[in-house]
């Protein structure tokens, strides 16, 4: 009786043997979102460049970079990195500094004078943005280079917005700032500043405009109604940190108390430090732990000599004498008052309570519906005036700069849909999140994050000068190949060295693998042994 097939056992034969057709289950190779991307507001594919920056070709990562980020320089700096926060390689030893990274690319950019891609042909189509904060920055950006003209309007003498008027230049030095915006402008962009739009509707239709993309950012303090024997010795966090951006800094005295808790708050007891106070107290409802500053920020504060006062209200403020009580947490987390008070010197007091958006052009818009000084926008970032879009601070959403450049990012997609004439397209394939579970972390060496330099407390107590410095080439080079490539291939060819059946095929640099199932009999082994968990067996199609 002849055999069908013949099986031979011969060294060196495996691929006499067909043996695909005892497989019940076959390997796919697959890409899963990566946490980092999932997590970033800004939409950047940070696993793709920092996969280009591996290498140490950093132009080509830069590059890849600013197709979603106009400002790598400037969020490597300000930027409170979600994407760490999310990052898998914290379950192994401590998350990549993706931050880090991207300033170093950033930096260096500016530093070999890197020039953005020139913009596509002209389509005809212009686009009135209000607001040179990092939302309308964002939104011009991705204009321009789709080719529509656009006419940037703000109220402030120069551009940047937040980034320029609310964060200080310890924390993001003016230069680096200018740098990246002088980028943005060289696309070709019709720039008018000090002129404050009044009315959203007039200025479209002098504008001509075919769309409109309302950024204005959260420039105005709120109050709360504290008495006080003297009001001006009373301040507001946000025109504090404006007058020290247009160097005409704030009278503050010796002794200075900040009443608030988020980030604004940190910003404003640390400039009162440089500024002369020898006391710098911040005031809080809350305990640490319910305290929405970040913890970074609020660790450099702690180092620069500004102290805490937890569980704190500010009850009145008469002449030099601040009278405060003390507070307690329900069991709802809420701070209820104790009755007792007691009472510490003050030169001054900054509030930093909130901030609020002037949203007053909108007064005769009435399909713009606004809701607790915010503007409703459908996924698209369209209000419910035809051709009006808006995003950043004046939507509801989180206060960030990178959430505004995210904004920026994808209004400028619905606005270039919007004046095109067809709809607009919608976010691109979710992939599945690849867990930290999947990875195979055996094949990972310990490698520790590397730190950024920090300048000596002393002089950041007197000085404006930058606190936190960037990485050198060797270390942003290092931290780079931290990246474990969660979910998606990095050709490390685990799968083609395991395989029993020689059924992996290699398809060259940068094209990953195929399988001849021809041969592949579903072992499983290359799955088990895939660092990054980029392969799944999935059942045999019949």
């Amino acid at each position: 009786m002849e055999l069908p097939f013949a099986i031979t056992l011969d060294v060196g034969s495996s691929r006499a043997n067909r043996t695909g057709s005892w497989r019940i289950e076959r390997p796919v190779y697959v890409d899963r979102l990566p946490p980092c991307n999932d997590a970033c507001p800004a939409g950047e594919d940070i696993q793709g460049w920092l996969y280009q920056a591996e290498p140490g070709d950093y132009e080509a990562a830069w590059r890849q970079l600013t197709e979603d980020n106009p400002f790598p320089a400037v969020m490597g700096r300000i930027c409170y990195h979600p994407c760490e926060t999310a990052c898998n390689r914290a379950e192994l030893d401590e998350a990549v500094g993706i931050n880090s990274v991207e300033r170093f690319l950033g930096d260096l950019a500016i530093d070999r004078g890197w020039a953005l891609p020139p913009v596509r042909d002209d389509s005809g189509k212009r686009v009135l943005v209000i607001g040179a904060g990092p939302a309308g920055l964002s939104a011009t950006y991705h204009l321009r280079r789709l080719g529509h003209h656009v006419r940037l309007v703000d109220s402030s003498p120069q551009l940047g917005g937040m980034m320029r008027y609310g964060i200080p230049a310890y924390r993001l030095p003016r230069s680096v700032l200018d740098a990246e915006i002088a980028r943005i402008i060289a696309l070709g962009v019709d720039v008018e500043l000090g002129h404050t739009v009044h009315d959203i509707e007039g200025e479209r239709s002098e504008s001509g405009a075919d769309a409109v993309f309302l950024a204005v950012g959260a420039q105005l303090g709120r109050r709360v109604d504290i008495p006080a024997g003297d009001s001006s010795r009373v301040l507001d966090a946000i025109s504090v940190l404006h007058r020290v951006a247009d160097d005409d800094p704030p009278m503050l005295g010796r002794r200075v108390v900040v009443y608030g808790g988020g980030d604004t708050a940190i910003d404003a007891a640390r400039t009162a430090r440089r500024l002369g106070a020898t006391d710098a107290v911040i005031v809080y409802r809350r305990n640490r732990e319910r305290m929405p500053a970040h913890g970074d920020e609020l660790e450099e504060a702690l180092g620069e000599g500004v102290t805490m006062r937890w569980l704190t209200t500010v009850n009145r403020f008469d002449n030099d004498r601040l009278v405060l009580e003390k507070m307690r947490l329900n069991d709802d987390g809420f701070p209820e008052p104790t009755g007792e008070f007691e009472e510490m010197g003050a030169d001054s007091l900054i509030l930093a309570v909130g901030q609020d958006t002037d949203l007053s052009l909108l007064e005769r818009s009435r399909g713009i519906a606004v809701d607790d000084g915010v503007v409703g926008v459908l996924p698209t970032m369209m209000t419910g005036e035809n051709g009006i879009f808006a995003g950043g601070d004046a939507v509801p959403s989180a206060r960030t700069a990178t959430v505004a450049i995210g904004h920026g990012r994808r209004a400028a997609r619905s606005i270039d849909a919007f004046v095109s004439g067809h709809a607009a397209e919608a976010d691109g394939e979710r992939h599945e999140l690849a867990t930290f579970d999947r990875l195979n972390t055996w094949y990972y060496s310990d490698a520790p994050r590397t730190r950024r330099p920090e300048l000596e407390r002393v002089r950041r107590q007197s000085t404006f000068d930058e606190v936190v410095g960037g990485l050198t080439e060797d270390n942003a080079l290092f931290e780079a190949r931290r990246c474990l490539s969660c979910g998606n291939c990095f050709e490390c060819d685990n799968c083609f060295g395991v395989c029993p059946d020689n059924a992996v095929i290699k398809l060259g640099p940068s094209q990953r693998y195929e399988i001849d199932y021809d041969f592949c009999k579903g072992c499983g082994i290359c799955v088990q042994e895939c660092p990054c968990g980029a392969i799944d067996m999935v059942p045999e199609r019949i």
